[in-house]
């Protein structure tokens, strides 16, 4: 039946057009008898709502923006964001929301998108990779007041609501398995140190070793930019130090490590044990297969869409926080099925 209005839907279920809208947007308040025999009269009539009248009459715009600070390029070279990426539009899909994707590179970019992105009634809300430490993107979007997350703790959390792992945590514990593995030079491939995850997962590398009475050693660590090709040059850079173990803060950096310690004439892990971090799809296929973190990369950006959904309709305050579970996925790589595993 064309051309169908709520007033007809209202008029064969005998209610009005303002009890059909409730139960169109899934309104709690409205009898479940009565949600029925609505639903009942749009099933037999095949009825379809407008898009845009819906829109209208709720003053939302049923759009999320999702803003990655990346270029083009580095957004499909890294397999992170994609998986991220897809977990988040599986989020809009289920709660029939749509998805606006922003790929923010430069400050240059930032300028062209940003009055977008805040622009009222585009976006209902807003979630943000957590970028560097300095970047201005967050406090212009929290000066917008428009409903953000954070997917990544931010570097200055307060009022802020963000989704992520307890990478401290995961870090220490990928570390404290190399040590109960009896292995003494053990290194770091870290990330850049201008972001939190950089240094969450650095800081988990250095408590390990303290705790267990060891110190750093400057030698032992070299930064990577979290591709194959920074891993690579990393691990180059720390093969004169004779490191009998490396705990890298992805696992492509992992594979590029991996690659430079077999150019060196060296094997792994009887040469030199490797760790990673997320337990991507390289991790399991790497040669030998990747011991790593693995972080729930896609469940983080359903949950951050649902922390976005729950501002939305909630409000912004209190900020909410939510911290997700790693777990140490053990392969070959790190040579647990050849060494004895030390106490304490």
């Amino acid at each position: 039946m064309p051309n169908l209005t709520l007033e007809d839907i209202a008029r064969q279920a005998g209610v009005s057009r303002s009890t059909v809208s409730r139960v169109l947007n899934d309104h709690p308040n409205v009898r479940e008898e009565v949600r029925q025999r609505v639903l009942e009269v749009i099933r037999q009539t095949g009825f379809h709502p407008n898009a845009a009248a819906r829109t209208l009459a709720s003053q939302r715009s049923l759009m999320l923006g999702l803003v990655l600070p990346r270029s083009v390029s580095s957004f499909f070279s890294d397999p992170y964001f994609p998986r991220l990426t897809q977990g988040i539009a599986q989020a809009c899909n289920h709660f029939n929301y749509s998805l606006a994707l922003f790929l923010v590179g430069s400050s240059e970019d930032e300028a062209k998108i940003y009055p977008r992105i805040s622009r009222r009634g585009m976006l209902d809300g807003v979630l943000l990779q957590s970028g560097q430490i300095g970047d201005q993107l967050m406090d212009r979007l929290l000066a917008s007041n428009i409903p953000l997350v954070v997917i990544g703790r931010p570097f200055h959390a307060d009022g802020v609501s963000f989704v992520d792992v307890d990478n401290v945590n995961a870090a220490y514990n990928a570390v404290s398995h190399l040590i109960r593995l009896g292995y003494q030079r053990i290194a770091t491939i870290a990330g850049t140190g201008n972001s939190t995850v950089s240094i969450d997962r650095k800081e988990g590398y250095a408590r390990a070793l303290f705790e267990r009475g060891r110190k750093l050693d400057p030698a032992l660590i070299a930064e990577g930019d979290y591709t194959e090709a920074g891993g690579y040059y990393a691990m180059q850079a720390l093969l004169p130090a004779r490191p009998d173990a490396v705990f890298a803060a992805s696992d492509a950096m992992a594979v590029g490590g991996m690659r430079a310690i077999r150019e060196a004439g060296l094997r792994v892990p009887e040469d030199i044990a490797v760790v990673g971090f997320d337990d991507l799809p390289m991790a399991a296929s790497a040669t030998p297969p990747l011991t790593t973190v693995r972080q729930p990369i896609a469940p983080l950006g359903f949950k951050a869409v649902e922390v976005l959904l729950d501002l939305i309709e909630n409000g912004v305050q209190p900020p909410r926080r939510i911290i997700m579970d790693t777990e140490l996925v053990i392969r070959d790589s790190c040579g647990a099925l050849k060494r004895r595993v030390v106490q304490g």
